[in-house]
């Protein structure tokens, strides 16, 4: 091969602008003993790729596989479900019979005395909460009469 031929290729491939087959001009030049002096330096690096392929390495890895034992893994599973149902029915269950209860209590009072009691408490309740909503629509019948003294109809 002609020498400014390798040299041109020499410096496109540090520019990193080579083909394959330009490398491979320049590795087997390289591994050939016709290298030019000044271009000795490179040998290293290019006869490296040879013997790099050639070289095999001896460590074994060892593969270590897991065994997933699936019989335990299906009976922790088949727990898990069956916790999550029996769970679901004592809520459930317990729901029911607080509702029952409080449907129970609804209203009813065998002393007339205690239903009358329980009667003026809740309109005493419910008197706060209008007297609440009066004093609201108070403030508005000022905010209609201002409205009215400013934008005379």
């Amino acid at each position: 091969m002609e020498l400014n031929k390798i040299e041109d290729i020499l410096e496109k491939y540090f520019q990193g602008e080579t083909s394959i087959a330009e490398e491979n001009q320049l590795k087997e030049y390289f591994s050939s003993p016709n290298v030019a002096q000044h271009l000795e330096q490179y040998k290293p690096m290019f006869g490296y790729f040879s013997q790099a392929r050639e070289q095999k390495s001896t460590y074994e890895i060892p593969l270590q596989t897991k065994k997933r034992n699936v019989a335990w893994l299906s009976i922790a599973a088949s727990a898990v479900v069956l916790l999550g149902i029996g769970t679901y029915f004592f809520v459930s269950e317990k729901n029911e019979t607080t509702a029952v209860a409080s449907q129970a209590e609804l209203g009813t009072y065998d002393d007339p005395e205690e239903a009358l009691k329980a009667t003026q408490k809740a309109l005493a309740l419910l008197s706060n909460n209008v007297n609440v909503g009066i004093e609201s629509v108070h403030y508005i019948k000022e905010y209609e009469q201002s409205k009215n003294k400013i934008f005379k109809q």
